[in-house]
């Protein structure tokens, strides 16, 4: 088993602090954060990683002014791939992207400049997006005479609904600032998105790891499933999370009337 310091990053650097808290950083901002087929594999290592590390939460974030530019274009038009050489990169784009969904650590993408493209693909994967007053989100694939591979037709479908990926697509529309929040492609917009995903990080480090994995994890699965098998599913998964020895504590609080109220702040 990999452990953290067995990593050898170039395109990524990954800190975690004595909190347990990860801050992964896209570290290409000369190529605005543009994922190359290097890149990739470094995510890939890394969202493997995490989950058995320790960690309890995990900052997404770009070095430079962008999050991310999505797929390094002079680097796939220098590869002159063929289609089945393509299909296998896009095959490592949905490794990627499914170990950060589905490996049941938060991940918090802390979002400025551009989102476009394959960087939405990979935004799209975190489980929490926090905009800036800069950030954009584009689909620009259509004008570029492309195809989203990086799980967009899944992830960014789900978030806006297929006729405004649809139109994001072949218009080349962007979306940003409020009007980005409320299509569903960030839950908050903030003037400092990296302070405020370190704020939910640290809000979600204190919950029961087992607690996270199942948010973090079992939910993406159930949407997979029909009603039925999702129903079956979430039974098995509170049976076993709701009976867990970190929620005693928490529990009997809640009985002695001792615990915090859930209420606006």
């Amino acid at each position: 088993m990999r452990t953290i310091s067995d990593l050898s990053l170039e395109n990524l650097r990954l800190d975690v602090d004595e909190d347990g808290i990860a801050t992964v950083t896209l570290n290409r901002p000369a190529k605005r954060n543009a994922l190359d087929a290097a890149t990739i594999d470094e995510l890939i290592e890394v969202f493997a990683t995490l989950p058995r590390a320790g960690v309890r939460a995990c900052v997404l974030r770009g070095e430079g002014t962008h999050f991310s530019a999505g797929l390094d274009l002079v680097e796939h038009y220098h590869a002159n791939r063929s289609a089945s050489d393509f299909m296998h990169v896009c095959l490592r784009w949905h490794e990627a992207f499914n170990k950060m969904e589905y490996g049941g650590v938060p991940v918090i993408a802390a979002l400025k400049g551009a989102v476009v493209g394959g960087g939405l693909e990979l935004a799209s994967a975190a489980h929490i997006r926090v905009a800036d007053q800069t950030t954009y989100f584009g689909l620009p694939e259509g004008q570029r005479g492309l195809f989203t591979g990086g799980g967009a037709t899944i992830r960014v479908a789900d978030l806006i609904g297929k006729a405004r990926m649809i139109d994001m697509m072949l218009s080349g529309r962007l979306y940003r600032g409020q009007e980005a929040v409320d299509v569903g492609l960030a839950q908050y917009l903030v003037d400092d998105s990296e302070a405020k995903a370190y704020e939910i990080a640290r809000a979600a480090a204190q919950n029961p790891p087992l607690s996270n994995f199942a948010i973090c994890s079992a939910i993406s699965h159930m949407q997979n499933m029909s009603a039925l098998d999702a129903a079956y599913a979430e039974s098995v998964v509170a049976g076993v999370v709701n009976t867990q020895e970190a929620a005693k504590a928490r529990l009997e609080a809640f009985a002695k009337g001792t615990a915090a109220k859930v209420k606006p702040q």
